[in-house]
């Protein structure tokens, strides 16, 4: 009983903050389930590659329920974000295909730093202006909100295929979804307004699961027993997180996840040298 309580907490509560800033929760999910599995004997059967696997089925559910809420509002840019799949779908089954190298020291020294390194992200994103470098005419595209707004951004295709390619192999190394660096790439490189970004983003989030998630299961790193348990918890905190989008500040929730992020990745880096 334990165990399902504490699953039903991860599940929903990674949803929610995931769905909320377009991260998709993964960041969350997989140092907890190593941190409990593989630390504490909490959760039974854990292994790093086991927490990646598990983390990138659940965020398909994640992705797929806060894509459909924000295709409702139009915060979703179907016909540009897909551009980013040629470069992320690949990237996603390479890097799950990489992750049966990670050991476990491997795994708390390469993802506290990846943490650390998107909390510094979170932090400074607002402040970073978009760059107008890439902001060519034959590359504009065009987006109408659900407000009637119309917003004009550049994609171009080899910058995009390039770093959504790197993006993609880190998304099925560590299991986190592609969000926590893919919203930041749309609003500082591709200069996406930020509602879109996070739609967006957790479209981007959902295709990149789907494909790092083949190579997983195929490894046999998923423990289908939870991810049963944290796919409905995150079907219910994705819902939960698109609705509370409308309403709440999102730089409340991103100070308070960077802050965690923070701690998490300094602590998952001491405990590599221990």
């Amino acid at each position: 009983m334990l165990t399902i309580i504490i699953l039903i907490l991860i599940g929903g509560l990674s949803a929610i903050l995931g769905s909320l800033v377009g991260i998709g929760g993964g960041i969350i999910i997989v140092p907890t389930l190593v941190y409990l599995g593989v630390e504490n004997d909490l959760l039974q059967g854990i292994t790093p590659q086991i927490a990646i696997g598990t983390s990138s089925l659940i965020l398909i559910i994640t992705g797929l329920s806060s894509t459909l809420g924000y295709l409702k509002t139009k915060q979703v840019d179907v016909k540009n974000g897909s551009i980013f799949l040629f470069g992320l779908l690949p990237g996603s089954l390479i890097g799950s295909i990489l992750s049966r190298f990670l050991t476990l020291d491997s795994f708390n020294l390469y993802f506290g730093v990846f943490l650390i390194f998107v909390a510094v992200l979170l932090m400074i994103r607002n402040n970073i202006e978009p760059m107008k470098m890439f902001n060519k005419p034959k590359y504009e595209r065009t987006y109408v909100d659900g407000y009637g707004r119309t917003y004009h951004y550049s994609v171009p295709p080899v910058l995009a295929f390039i770093a959504t390619l790197f993006i993609g192999i880190l998304t099925g190394l560590f299991g986190i979804g592609g969000g926590a660096l893919m919203t930041p790439l749309m609003l500082i490189v591709f200069r996406f307004p930020p509602h879109v970004a996070v739609g967006t983003s957790m479209m981007m989030i959902f295709f990149s699961s789907v494909m790092s998630s083949v190579g997983h299961i195929a490894q046999g790193h998923v423990a289908w027993v939870y991810s049963i348990v944290l796919i409905i918890s995150s079907y219910i905190g994705a819902k939960i997180g698109v609705k509370v989008n409308q309403s709440i500040k999102s730089n409340t929730v991103v100070m308070l996840l960077r802050t965690v992020m923070l701690i998490m990745g300094l602590y998952l880096i001491i405990k590599s040298f221990l």
